[in-house]
C-alpha cells in the first residue's frame, strides 16, 4: 500500500531497492526445518531473470527441480487447529510481477478477462493516488490465461472525495452479468503516522462507503448515492473507534459467481468490536480482530441499500443464521490483534473454502500471512500454515479463482509487497523472489499429508 515514502522518494522504487538487500533474518524453527525451507527458497532463486515489458513484467522463469516449503510458525495462542487435509503450502518457483501499483482484487467475468482494482502508483503510465480530497482509485483489465503471461490493459482513474477521512481506497470488486461493482473505503490520519515513539501507516480503518459501477467495463462509471459521511452501513471511525465493516472484498466464487452457494454475492471483511483500552492501529488498514461476512443479491438496485443485505448472526442448531439487522453481526473467525486484511476464494476441486488473512503488525513493519480452510463459508476454520515474514511484508493477498489447477491443489497468489521498505530503518528483502511493490503472483501447491516428509514439519510453538 503506497503511502508517501519517507523522505519523499517514490515507494515502489524502495520496493525495488530492498529487492537487493541480502538474505533474511532466520525463522524461529528448529534448525532442519530451517535448513530444508532455506534450501527450497535458494532453489525459488535460481532460473529467474527479470524481462522488461510495457507491462513491467518480470520474473516469468521456469520452475525449480523441487517445491520448496514454507515453514509453518504459528504463534502459541492461534485458535485454529490445524488441517487434516492441506499439511503445508509449497512454492513451486514460478512467479511473475506486474505494474508499479498495489490493491489488487481480480475479479473473473463471463468474457473470460480478469477486472481488478489499483491504485497508488503507474499503471502502463498512468497514476492513481488515494491520499487527500482529489483521491482517485485506479481500474484496469487483465488479459491472458497464463499468469506468467498477462497483460493489463484500458486501465484508467476515478476520482472520489474522502472527506471527512483523509483517504479513499479501493475494496471489494465484482464483474457479474455486465455490471462492473467497485467498492471504496476510507482511512484515518493521512499516510505516515507517528505516535508514541513510533511510525504507523494509515492507523485508522474507516467505514466502506458503497460501491459505483459501469455497464461498460469501466468505460464509464456511475458513482454511488452513499457518501463517506453517509456510508452504506452507518460506521464512523473519525477517532480510530472500531469498524466491522470497512474493506470487504468479494468471495470469489469463480466466474460469474459460477459456485455460489445461493446465486448470492458474499463479502468477507476485517474488524473490531472491542476499542477501549487498545494498542493504537488495533484495527486499520492491515490489523484487526475479527472477520465478518455479509452477503446481497447483486444488482444495481441491491447493492447501495444497506436494507437489502443479510449479515452473518452466528450459528445456531440448524446452522449460519443471518439476519438483516446489521446489529446482529457476529465474527466467523477471531483472533484478537492477530488478524487484518482477509479475503476468500472457493476452491471448486477440493471443495473447500480458502481464507487469506495478513497480520500487519504495526502497520509498516514484517507482515504475517496465513491460510485457513473449511467446508462452509461460515467456518469452522482450520489453519493450513502460518506464513511468518511472507513477502517480507505481503499484504492484499488473495487467490484468483481463474488460476486455480484442475486439481485443487495448484493455484497463485495475488498480492502486494515491502510497500514501507526503508521506513524507519527497516528495509525488506524479496522473499519469496519476486516480492515487491506491484502485483505480483506466485505459483503454489496445497500438499496433503503424505505430501509433507515428517522432518520438514516444525512442531507449533511452546510458550
Amino acid at each position: 500500500m503506497n503511502r508517501m515514502a519517507e523522505g519523499g522518494s517514490s515507494p515502489w522504487l524502495a520496493a525495488r531497492l530492498a529487492a537487493r538487500q541480502r538474505w533474511p533474518r532466520r525463522l524461529g524453527v528448529p534448525a532442519l526445518a530451517l535448513f530444508l525451507a532455506w534450501v527450497g527458497l535458494v532453489a525459488l532463486s535460481l532460473g529467474h531473470a527479470a524481462d522488461a515489458d510495457p507491462n513491467n513484467r518480470s520474473g516469468a522463469g521456469a520452475p525449480p527441480a523441487r517445491d520448496s516449503i514454507w515453514p509453518s510458525t504459528p504463534p502459541p495462542d492461534c485458535p485454529f487447529p490445524p488441517s487434516t487435509d492441506v499439511a503445508a503450502v509449497a512454492f513451486t518457483g514460478r512467479h511473475a510481477e506486474y505494474a508499479h501499483a498495489d490493491t489488487w482484487y481480480p475479479s473473473w467475468a463471463a468474457d473470460g478477462n480478469l477486472y481488478s482494482p489499483w491504485t497508488d502508483g503507474n499503471v502502463n503510465g498512468l497514476g492513481a493516488d488515494s491520499g487527500g480530497t482529489n483521491a482517485t482509485t485506479g481500474f484496469a483489465t487483465i488479459l491472458g490465461d497464463d499468469p506468467v503471461r498477462l497483460t493489463i490493459s484500458d486501465q484508467g482513474v476515478y476520482k472520489s472525495d474522502p472527506s471527512p477521512y483523509a483517504g479513499r481506497y479501493p475494496c471489494g470488486s465484482l464483474v457479474y452479468r455486465g455490471v462492473w461493482y467497485y467498492g471504496t473505503y476510507c482511512l484515518q490520519p493521512a499516510g505516515q503516522v507517528r505516535r508514541d515513539g513510533g511510525l504507523f501507516n494509515w492507523p485508522w480503518l474507516g467505514p466502506f462507503v458503497g460501491f459505483r459501477w459501469s455497464t461498460d467495463f469501466g468505460r464509464t462509471w456511475t458513482q454511488t448515492p452513499c457518501t463517506p459521511a453517509h456510508p452504506l452501513f452507518g460506521e464512523i471511525a473519525l477517532q480510530g473507534e472500531p469498524v466491522k465493516i470497512g474493506s470487504p472484498h468479494f468471495v470469489d466464487f469463480g466466474k460469474e459467481l459460477e459456485h455460489s452457494p445461493d446465486g448470492k454475492a458474499y463479502l468477507v471483511a476485517h474488524g473490531a468490536s472491542q476499542g477501549a483500552n487498545r494498542r493504537f492501529a488495533f484495527n486499520s488498514w492491515i490489523t484487526g480482530d475479527e472477520i465478518y461476512l455479509v452477503r446481497v443479491r447483486p444488482s444495481i438496485r441491491n447493492m447501495n441499500d444497506a436494507a437489502r443485505y443479510e449479515f452473518y448472526a452466528g450459528r445456531a442448531a440448524g446452522g449460519p443464521r443471518w439476519s438483516k439487522k446489521f446489529s446482529a453481526l457476529k465474527p466467523t473467525a477471531a483472533w484478537r490483534d492477530h488478524m487484518g486484511c482477509v479475503t476468500m476464494t472457493y476452491d471448486a476441486p477440493l471443495r473447500k473454502y480458502l481464507l487469506c488473512v495478513t497480520d500487519g503488525g504495526n502497520t509498516v513493519g514484517y507482515f504475517n500471512t496465513y491460510l485457513l480452510e473449511a467446508d462452509g463459508i461460515t467456518g469452522p476454520w482450520r489453519l493450513v500454515s502460518y506464513l511468518e515474514h511472507f513477502g517480507e511484508q505481503a499484504y492484499f493477498v488473495n487467490v484468483p479463482s481463474k488460476f486455480i489447477g484442475a486439481d485443487g491443489r495448484t493455484l497463485w497468489l495475488c498480492y502486494g509487497a515491502n510497500f514501507s521498505s526503508g521506513w524507519g530503518g527497516v528495509k525488506f528483502v524479496s522473499r519469496p523472489l519476486g516480492s515487491r511493490y506491484g502485483m505480483c503472483l506466485q505459483e503454489v501447491r496445497l500438499l496433503t499429508p503424505s505430501e509433507v516428509p515428517a522432518l520438514a514439519r516444525p512442531p507449533l510453538p511452546t510458550p
